[in-house]
């Protein structure tokens, strides 16, 4: 069993922190994608960095402890709040951008125009709000008031995390390689549907990483 966090594993977690809250505000980070860096995206990575990098050095990072909170699988512990704060920035991370990019292939393949920018500027607030209120109420895996449903919660986040990440940056290798055409846009809309189902369901089974079934009592070892 992991007692301590080596310091190798704690600085690898932090990028991931970095990355999670930089994400946050959605319509800049479509600009982005779709324009290039300008420097409020310097500005913004600057300011989570310092942020994040503070907040690592204090220990208030998942992954970034001198010590696992959670040594054993579905105990019954209170989750510290800065727990629930970076999970609930998570989920948002890993399901705003999946929602808004669905809806915007699916528009596109129907009316052979984009609004995806549209999408972003109108939508993107709305659903982030929902996020944050839904983990806020400790209803999103990981962020309710206890540790006790880890070994399921856990599964949940991580496949959510292979399933879109992998279909995002086939998304995006798509975007970037294929024409502007109706049918390259159902061939986007095709592959990101596919990936999200193939993936989910290789999740549920146990077939990507950190998603076996956990029992109850199990150690924390990976």
């Amino acid at each position: 069993m992991r007692e301590r966090n080596k310091a190798s594993y704690r600085l690898a977690h932090w990028p991931i922190w970095v990355w999670v809250f930089f994400l946050a505000p959605g319509p800049l980070i479509f600009n982005l994608f779709a324009r290039g860096a300008a420097r409020a995206h310097l500005l913004w990575l600057l300011i989570v960095i310092a942020v994040t990098g503070l907040a690592a050095i204090a220990g208030q990072l998942p992954g970034v402890e001198a010590r696992p909170y959670i040594l054993r699988f579905c105990e019954d512990k209170p989750n510290p709040l800065y727990r629930r704060i970076c999970y609930t920035f998570a989920w948002n991370a890993i399901l705003n951008f999946a929602i808004l990019n669905l809806a915007g292939l699916i528009v596109a393949s129907a009316t052979g125009a984009w609004y995806l920018r549209q999408i972003y500027a109108n939508a993107y607030l709305s659903v982030f709000f929902l996020i944050l209120c839904l983990g806020a109420a400790g209803v999103l895996p990981r962020v309710g008031a206890s540790t006790k449903g880890e070994g399921i919660e856990r599964r949940y986040f991580y496949g959510a995390v292979w399933t879109v990440t992998v279909a995002q940056a086939l998304l995006l290798l798509l975007w970037k390689t294929l024409p502007n055409t109706h049918a390259a846009t159902n061939l986007k809309l095709a592959v990101f549907v596919a990936t999200l189902g193939t993936l989910g369901a290789a999740s549920i089974f146990g077939l990507l990483p950190r998603t076996r079934p956990i029992m109850a009592g199990d150690l924390v070892t990976d």
